[in-house]
């Protein structure tokens, strides 16, 4: 079921697991996840917004690396739809979703000052929303992990093109990042979610193909790129948020 994965991308400021995870370059994704949990158990995260690709690695990782951690930032502006699915993967698989909210006094202070829709009026000031709502969770939410998991993929956007399955995260002291699904097609996405009745979130059957925020996300057209829909005010080569910086 699973494609190839491409070969790894490692600075040498990760020692040990680096030898370790260049030899998982041909590895399909369940080996990469059943390393994961070798090698790191309960020390490792896998970061979720509950896309359709965050699903996937959910569900391979109940049987390959059940040790895994499940992590997500609220960031108190999620779609409905959303909270449903965060619900029904806690009750499906029996785990704990960890929750990581925004400072309140920074989102006070933002939307007092800036209003509720200040994301709108620029870059700058959409970077700044992001920075609050998502980035500095992301710090806390990582802190003292050795590694992470995503369900970053090349073919997403042209902002996504270089993704590699392992890459050192120097934002967050150099730790570990994982990628497994980097190499993975919509299709194959698709492909495996119908295979293994995967539930997921009913935004992706209403033209959401990547799922954020509820102001700074919208359907896409067939002709779009996956990620089209987010910030679509803005030019593509500035569809990130600032989890995932673009090298």
């Amino acid at each position: 079921m699973s494609p190839p994965l491409s070969a790894t991308s490692l600075a040498v400021s990760i020692p040990a697991p680096l030898d370790e995870a260049r030899a998982l370059k041909d590895a399909p994704v369940e080996e990469v996840l059943a390393w994961v949990e070798r090698r790191f158990g309960a020390r490792a995260a896998l970061a979720s917004s509950f896309g359709v690709e965050d699903m996937v690695l959910i569900d391979l990782a109940r049987r390959h690396a059940p040790s895994l951690r499940v992590f997500t930032l609220d960031t108190g502006r999620l779609p409905p739809e959303t909270y449903e699915l965060i619900e029904v993967t806690r009750n499906r698989y029996g785990i704990a979703v960890e929750t990581f909210f925004p400072e309140r006094t920074r989102v006070e202070a933002l939307e007092s000052t800036l209003g509720y829709f200040s994301f709108r009026k620029n870059l700058e000031a959409r970077k700044e929303c992001c920075a609050i709502r998502k980035v500095e969770p992301l710090r806390r939410a990582l802190a003292g992990r050795e590694a992470w998991v995503t369900g970053l993929r090349r073919e997403q956007s042209v902002t996504r093109t270089a993704v590699e399955l392992a890459e050192v995260d120097a934002e967050h002291g150099g730790l570990l990042k994982l990628n497994p699904l980097a190499t993975w097609t919509r299709q194959d996405v698709w492909a495996y979610v119908k295979a293994n009745a995967v539930p997921y979130n009913a935004l992706h059957d209403r033209g959401y193909p990547s799922i954020g925020c509820a102001p700074c996300t919208r359907a896409v057209k067939p002709y779009e790129d996956e990620r089209a829909g987010r910030w679509w005010w803005e030019a593509r080569e500035h569809s990130e948020c600032g989890l995932h910086p673009v090298r």
